[in-house]
């Protein structure tokens, strides 16, 4: 495996105690997509989590379905001390960066979680996690900020108050356009969580209904597979 040249930050938000809140709050969400996840048997795979934050994502993983090995990477460095703290004996790697350069079919299973929107240049993004899958890997695309969730007017004011990052306008059919031309077989679901929603006045839903609606109906999972013996468009 290669290193990853980075293009970094120091933190997804600006207040960094911002991030420990979040991850609490995505732990069920996470095991929620776990179980949404087609591949049930992950005991011989290699495993991507792009945007991994404090690597919360993999840690769940590991515990519901173990994997091989798997690699977690962030453009947030001191997200990635975190999660290299915080992983243990875990077979996981974490590095950082912004891209998968040199990374050739490797992995054969990627995920992210709310990272899509913020890539500026999601046709680079698709040709560069195509690439890094093995043929006939699957890459499971979770967002629910998309121009498509009648909260984005408000939420994209707030990423790029809250945050240090900048923010994507793209819609649900603009990113299934962008992996079908990398090459992907393209589908996709509402995430339609189950269980349920904490009432958190936080500013992002501005009552608990735009919140129940939102975990249920807006915030969307692309499942993309790299088709055997195919080329990157």
């Amino acid at each position: 495996m290669s290193q990853i040249a980075p293009k970094t930050i120091a933190t997804w938000y600006v207040d960094p105690e911002a991030e420990e809140r979040m991850a609490d709050g995505h732990a069920p969400i996470w095991r929620h997509l776990v179980d949404l996840i087609v591949e049930r048997d992950l005991k011989e795979k290699c495993v991507l989590d792009f945007g991994c934050n404090q690597g919360g994502l993999l840690r769940h993983l590991y515990a519901i379905r173990p994997f091989r090995k798997a690699l977690g990477i962030d453009i947030a460095e001191q997200s990635i001390a975190k999660a290299e703290a915080f992983k243990g004996n875990l077979p996981v790697q974490h590095a950082v960066g912004g891209s998968l350069e040199g990374w050739v079919e490797e992995f054969d299973l990627a995920i992210s979680h709310e990272v899509i929107y913020l890539i500026e240049n999601i046709d680079a993004h698709a040709a560069d996690i195509w690439r890094a899958l093995k043929p006939g890997g699957v890459y499971y695309a979770v967002t629910g900020c998309h121009t498509d969730n009648p909260l984005w007017p408000k939420w994209r004011e707030l990423v790029a108050k809250r945050t240090n990052t900048v923010v994507q306008d793209r819609s649900i059919s603009d990113y299934g356009r962008a992996f079908a031309k990398a090459g992907f077989d393209v589908s996709g679901r509402k995430l339609e969580y189950d269980g349920f929603i904490p009432f958190v006045e936080d500013g992002w839903t501005p009552d608990f209904a735009d919140a129940l609606d939102y975990y249920t109906q807006t915030k969307v999972v692309f499942r993309l597979v790299k088709r055997r013996g195919g080329v990157a468009a």
